[in-house]
């Protein structure tokens, strides 16, 4: 499996972000997109998740399920943790589950996976910042999909917590998964580096 763009062109706003894009991640790789504030780190993962229209050039991966779009085997992670404050952990997991589809994956491994198997039946409004991120991460698990677009990842979790995803996103990689992930923090993993600058 092989996802590559090239010659990637966004434009939001009438502004353009970036343009001439290119970039390449294979089966077991990992992909960190850093740059500054506005330089579109957020919205290249949401052109390879089809989130937003690419105003130029191409995205396209190779090797994946030929019947399954590339968003289909695409989990985008956003920097703002989805949940349902009124609804449990369990369900929160639930919902995303069955929404996704996919290769479902037992919910209470998920849940102990990211250490939240303690608060199954708390509603997802008690969590902390932290813990709201790990039933984030956990949605990564209960529905599996080889490709993780992350954006800010690490972001509220404390030290354990970033040892834990980053042993879990190795075990994603070493499952034949890819990761490609906007981050300012390292990702605690093996990873390319790609640059985006700002447009002027």
């Amino acid at each position: 499996m092989r996802l590559s763009g090239s010659g990637v062109r966004c434009v939001r706003g009438g502004r353009e972000v970036f343009s001439g894009l290119d970039f390449a991640a294979s089966a077991g790789e990992a992909l960190a997109v850093t740059g500054p504030n506005g330089s579109g780190k957020t919205s290249l993962l949401r052109l390879i998740a089809g989130v937003l229209t690419s105003a130029g050039g191409s995205i396209g991966l190779e090797g994946g399920e030929q019947e399954l779009t590339l968003a289909e085997q695409a989990h985008y992670l956003g920097h703002r943790d989805a949940l349902k404050p009124a609804l449990s952990v369990a369900e929160n997991l639930l919902f995303w589950q069955e929404f996704l589809g996919g290769e479902a994956c037992d919910i209470a491994e998920s849940l102990t996976a990211v250490g939240l198997d303690h608060a199954t039946h708390l509603p997802a409004a008690f969590l902390s910042a932290g813990q709201r991120r790990r039933l984030s991460i956990a949605r990564l698990l209960a529905a599996r999909r080889p490709i993780w677009l992350l954006d800010e990842p690490t972001n509220a979790l404390d030290t354990s917590g970033q040892a834990l995803f980053a042993a879990l996103m190795t075990d994603h990689l070493a499952r034949g998964g890819l990761i490609i992930a906007a981050t300012h923090a390292p990702l605690g993993i093996a990873a390319r580096e790609l640059r985006i600058g700002i447009s002027e």
